[in-house]
């Protein structure tokens, strides 16, 4: 008599969303389309109770839908949303995929086959690949004055820069096939055992509201214990909505304010090299957005530059309380 297959492992898709029905909508129809689609797909909304534009765009589409759909309500930011959609999720795996991606229709197939090929189950989490947001030559120059000047240690894509607290962006690295190891993930594509969670693992919350480096410090914290991969053959395509965007001034805030809290969280005690490493590549990044106002003569710019200013001085005030 021949073997039984195994049936494909359960997949909890956790998508957190703020006031983007219609990019819930695409996605639902996206998941539809996969070879190995997940068993649910919770949707963790941030809207405030008397909208209903997403809930009502869930209740819709689940009856049709090839997996349970369900849905959530809560605020406080993405990463707050996210540890309630990993509370509730009962796969296998919990993915996190954000409203605005669209997956390739074999990415869910791809990252499994790279899973079961771990027989010692030392692979914690696997990301894919945003096929649209390589990086080309021409907007790479900031990377190339970071060599230049010797402000980092590592260039490769995926890895942290643990003497100066930069992580190296994914998109340097061009499409390509297979696995390669990484230090840290985006939330925005990636897979995960549930054993690293069960372990304890939840996003800080001291990544409330507008989220920056909270998937980094997560991935980070997961990686003294699981290896982290990206496969570059489990694609997607990043749409880039353009509601749920903070303004300058906090991005900028948060440029020097989140940076600092994961390079103290994952690497501390911090030694005085790596404080004048970190602090060196501030005042470069500061200058580069000084220039980049007075020569576009953009709003944008100068709003930045006062929210990094305005990070500075949060650092020095709280530095003591996150060490």
């Amino acid at each position: 008599m021949a073997a039984r297959s195994r049936p494909p492992a359960s997949i909890s898709v956790v998508t957190p969303t703020l006031r983007r029905s219609a990019e819930v909508g695409g996605l639902l129809a996206n998941l539809a389309q996969q070879t190995v689609p997940p068993s649910e797909l919770l949707v963790v909304d941030g809207a405030p109770s008397e909208d209903r534009s997403t809930e009502e765009v869930v209740a819709a589409a689940a009856p049709t839908m090839p997996f349970a759909c369900r849905y959530l309500r809560q605020s406080g930011g993405t990463a707050v949303q996210r540890n309630a959609g990993i509370d509730r999720a009962e796969g296998e795996y919990i993915a996190f995929v954000d409203d605005d991606i669209r997956l390739e229709a074999d990415f869910f197939g791809r990252i499994l086959a790279v899973f079961e090929g771990d027989a010692a189950r030392r692979v914690g989490g696997i990301v894919g690949c945003r096929v649209n947001q390589h990086f080309t030559p021409g907007s790479a120059v900031r990377w190339r004055w970071y060599r230049r000047l010797g402000l980092l240690k590592t260039f490769q894509p995926g890895r942290y820069d643990f003497a100066c607290g930069y992580p190296i962006n994914a998109n340097l690295q061009p499409p390509f096939h297979g696995v390669r190891e990484v230090d840290f993930m985006t939330t925005s594509c990636a897979v995960w055992r549930r054993e690293v969670m069960d372990a304890g693992l939840r996003f800080d919350p001291f990544f409330r509201d507008y989220g920056m480096l909270e998937d980094a410090h997560f991935s980070l914290t997961a990686g003294r214990s699981w290896t982290l991969l990206q496969c570059g053959d489990a694609r997607c395509v990043h749409q880039h909505a353009s509601s749920g965007r903070s303004d300058p001034r906090t991005i900028g805030e948060k440029c020097v304010v989140n940076y600092y809290y994961v390079f103290n969280q994952v690497a501390r005690p911090l030694s005085v090299a790596q404080q004048v490493r970190f602090w060196r590549f501030q005042m470069f990044e500061l200058l580069r957005v000084a220039a980049s106002g007075i020569r576009r003569r953009r709003g944008s710019d100068f709003q930045e530059l006062r929210g990094r200013l305005d990070g500075i001085l949060a650092v020095a005030r709280h530095r003591g309380a996150w060490s």
